[in-house]
């Protein structure tokens, strides 16, 4: 006689999965990967071949002409004896610290400006906005019209008002403020729409419970706007220190780098070693690859500060 299976037994049998479903879950991957394919095609083509190249391009010493002999670790112990690169290390990194910010609370400013009511708010908006949609090859030659030394407009001004013109090109401090006034220009209002968009988003509840408490307007920003916003200002923070580690446009039209060495930076100084005077591509691939390791770490750090700024809370 067959024995009866008592539930306690029956609830512990295993449901065997369909026939059909691994060969869905197949299917569904392939589909995905067929969707991401095409971009994954263009990060290889331009961004990881491109990548590994310079960094095996760093271990040779290859010119115009001839072929490219291996070097192992001398370009990287040329760059550390190098001068010019720390100059141009201490110039990156001083530019970093006036752009990134700046750019941030200005944007931010103008963000809490412009988002209430206000007559021709949708005219200052454009306005400030519009840097963003133009090149930056005309951006620089706007502040090439802006602070030229003959005719530029500042020096007009300063004329017009009985002053002394400026050396915009020709002195190292004024030549890097040129190139940080403009660099704002374009970024600000990036950093606006931004904060425009993560304002919205923000519980009126909050502004409400702290007018309640007797706070005021500034209370308000401190207390409510500005922790809220915490990961958008992460976000702008880690934006803004990859592009000021990557200027180029706007000191190659501007300055070319002058006076001397006072306004170059990584980016300048691997393209005159590699494309420029000296066709060193190799030694020009070790200061990118530098430059990349630099900017890694820099965002790293900004992440882990922010994760544990987080967990401490």
């Amino acid at each position: 006689m067959a024995l009866a299976t008592s539930p306690a037994r029956r609830g512990t049998r295993r449901r065997t999965p369909p026939a059909g479903r691994p060969r869905r879950r197949w299917a569904e991957l392939v589909i995905g990967y067929s969707f991401l394919t095409p971009n994954l095609l263009l990060l290889a083509l331009f961004l990881f071949v491109p990548l590994g190249w310079a960094f095996l391009l760093s271990f040779q010493e290859v010119g115009s002409f001839g072929p490219a002999e291996w070097v192992g670790l001398d370009n990287y112990r040329q760059l550390v004896a190098d001068g010019v690169f720390w100059r141009t290390l201490a110039n990156t990194a001083v530019f970093t610290a006036a752009t990134v910010p700046s750019s941030v609370a200005i944007g931010l400013g103008l963000a809490v400006l412009l988002d209430k009511a206000m007559p021709a708010r949708g005219l200052f908006r454009t306005v400030i906005v519009l840097p963003i949609v133009i090149s930056g090859l005309v951006t620089s030659l706007i502040g090439l019209l802006m602070f030229g030394e003959g005719v530029g407009i500042a020096n007009g001004v300063l004329r017009s008002l009985d002053l002394a013109p400026l050396s915009w090109q020709t002195n190292g401090a004024l030549a890097m403020t040129s190139l940080v006034v403009m660099t704002l220009w374009t970024r600000v209002g990036f950093a606006m729409v931004v904060y425009l968009a993560a304002l919205q988003d923000v519980p009126r509840e909050l502004y409400e419970a702290a007018q309640l408490d007797g706070a005021g307007a500034w209370r308000q920003f401190t207390n409510v706007t500005v922790p809220s916003l915490s990961a958008t200002t992460l976000f702008l923070l880690v934006v803004n220190v990859i592009w000021s580690f990557q200027i180029f446009d706007v000191v190659y039209v501007m300055t070319n780098g002058g006076p001397g060495y006072d306004t170059s930076m990584l980016v300048t100084y691997a393209y005159d070693r590699g494309f420029g005077r000296s066709n060193l591509y190799g030694y020009g691939s070790t200061i990118g690859v530098v430059l990349f390791v630099l900017t890694l770490l820099l965002t790293v750090v900004q992440l882990r500060v922010r994760r544990s700024g987080e967990e401490g809370l």
